[in-house]
């Protein structure tokens, strides 16, 4: 049975009729209690969803829902180490990587003298490098580290060393490199100095055909400009599943970090795929995250459903999506240290939960993961949200913003949170025809010109967001913030009945390009692809040339 023959989701459904189209004014005047029923607080967030098109009893119908899915069974089932990821047969327990002792998650399946092994290493070579002591070109010692990786070998460590880039080393360049296209290969390498660069090889297999391409450019640059006198095991560390073939590749086996198979791609920070960024923050901040992300994950596991911060976030999002009609959900950061937020979560929640079948091959009656999108916010006024705030669509938003600034400036940060609470405010409330009506009147317009301009200026307002702030941006709160959305997308997944740890989608892409690339180069290849396919090849072969 699905969730959706459930007397939870019934209950729901009946609950969405009676609340009708009930504006967010008529519930902010209707509750003088709402802001304080609505908001929650834990470790240096605060997360205020009382401009959420709900109330009180929706929350509760909600977690009645989340009891009916049995999310506490998943959650323990997760945290015990249970296969739950069925269809790759593997336990999931990212969790680990953040625990600061053992055994976990059993005495008989301890992961965590491997984990605290990994991390040491980790840290001792990230000290060795920070302090000048790692060497690259006859004793040089190394100035910029290249992570080359893409999907969560990439985003989750560049996001964070955007965001946590006030408390980085300050003389230190660590880059990021995901694309196979040359545009963002050929300018970085322009910039560095062969004798004195690292590159960081992070792939599970060691054989994704981005990261490998890219890394063997990495090798091939390294041999032109140092010749014979290149030293390999110098300029290269790897993070793999697979060290024999970083071996081979160049890398020295010390050097080499291991990821184990019950850690997906998208949930890697925590591990030796974050190494560049210890690299560039330091084992001290780096603990520090993982210290954040732990007490993220004792209160997940530990409270109540309507005081949870993940339950109630994925709960809310459920209601969006399933009963409000919702297809897309936007996340706008007004902090220029988290602009590669939106694409990390991405990644994290429509390659976990844009799924159509449930764990048992059942097709699901109800939509999963909205379509994630968004931008700096303080950017996105002057783009997109002419849309938000008048093109009819029901886009329920995400408005995260730090208190303290990371780079503070005279004035610039008071203004910052003006903003952000003021697009907050006029979405949920909007302008009505009496409001806009005196407003024209005002200003001396005749009855036909206020006529006129009367339709442009009505804003509907009962636009769906909740507002995240947290104390400041620091490795302890980043690292809350992002086990806050590991654990919503697992709520979210428990709750659809699917498996929000396999990515079959991905991997199809990735087979059909494998089989792609030989005809590029070969016209007898191509005879098995499809008429497009062939047409398109054909054009390339001849202006590759």
């Amino acid at each position: 049975m699905t969730i959706t023959a459930s007397p939870a989701w019934a209950a729901l459904n009946a609950h969405r009729q009676a609340f009708g189209k009930t504006h967010l004014r008529e519930l902010f005047s209707g509750d003088p209690k709402r802001v304080e029923s609505l908001t929650l607080s834990f470790d240096g967030i605060h997360y205020d969803f009382s401009k959420q098109r709900m109330s009180a009893e929706t929350l509760g119908l909600l977690a009645a829902l989340a009891t009916e899915a049995r999310v506490s069974d998943s959650t323990e089932r997760m945290f015990a180490g249970e296969r739950i990821n069925i269809s790759e047969g593997r336990s999931v327990l990212h969790v680990a990587l953040r625990r600061s002792s053992g055994p976990f998650p059993s005495s008989q399946f301890d992961v965590m003298p491997e984990v605290i092994e990994t991390r040491r290493r980790m840290a001792e070579f990230a000290e060795r490098l920070r302090s000048g002591k790692c060497v690259g070109h006859k004793g040089m010692p190394i100035r910029d580290v290249v992570n080359i990786g893409i999907g969560g070998s990439d985003l989750g460590p560049k996001m964070m060393g955007q965001a946590l880039r006030s408390v980085s080393h300050p003389a230190l360049g660590v880059h990021y490199v995901s694309n196979l296209d040359g545009a963002q290969m050929a300018p970085l390498l322009q910039t560095l100095d062969p004798r004195t660069t690292l590159f960081i090889v992070a792939s599970k297999t060691f054989t994704t055909q981005e990261t490998m391409f890219n890394a063997n450019t990495a090798r091939d640059w390294l041999r032109a400009n140092l010749g014979d006198e290149l030293v390999s095991e110098n300029h290269f560390a790897a993070v793999s599943s697979k060290p024999e073939r970083a071996v081979e590749f160049g890398v020295s086996g010390d050097l080499v970090f291991p990821i184990w198979d019950w850690v997906g791609g998208r949930y890697s920070l925590w591990s030796a795929v974050g190494l560049a960024l210890m690299i560039a923050i330091g084992p001290h901040a780096f603990d520090e995250m993982l210290r954040g992300a732990e007490r993220m994950d004792e209160h997940f596991r530990t409270t109540p459903f309507e005081r949870n911060l993940p339950v109630v976030m994925a709960l809310i999002g459920i209601w969006n999506t399933n009963f409000l009609g919702a297809s897309t959900n936007s996340v706008l950061p007004y902090n220029e240290s988290l602009k590669y937020f939106p694409s990390f979560l991405q990644q994290l929640e429509m390659e976990s939960n844009g799924k159509s079948v449930t764990i048992g091959g059942e097709a699901l009656d109800c939509a999963t993961s909205p379509i994630v999108w968004g931008e700096l916010g303080n950017n996105g006024q002057h783009a997109f949200f002419q849309l938000l705030h008048q093109g009819g669509r029901v886009v329920p938003c995400d408005f995260i913003a730090a208190v303290r600034s990371d780079f503070p400036l005279p004035k610039h940060q008071e203004a910052l949170l003006s903003n952000c609470f003021a697009q907050s405010a006029a979405l949920a409330f909007g302008k009505n025809e009496g409001e806009v009506r005196t407003d024209l009147e005002k200003e001396s317009l005749s009855p036909q010109e206020v006529a006129d301009l009367l339709p442009h200026r009505v804003f509907a307002g009962n636009q769906p967001s909740s507002t995240l702030l947290l104390t400041s941006l620091n490795p302890g709160t980043l690292g809350a913030l992002i086990a806050l959305y590991e654990h919503k997308v697992f709520v979210q997944g428990a709750i659809w009945g699917i498996n929000s740890f396999d990515q079959w989608g991905v991997e199809l892409g990735k087979a059909v390009a494998n089989r792609i690339l030989p005809a590029v180069y070969d016209p007898e290849l191509d005879k098995t692809l499809d008429a497009s396919t062939r047409g398109l090849l054909a054009f390339s072969r001849k202006h590759l040339k």
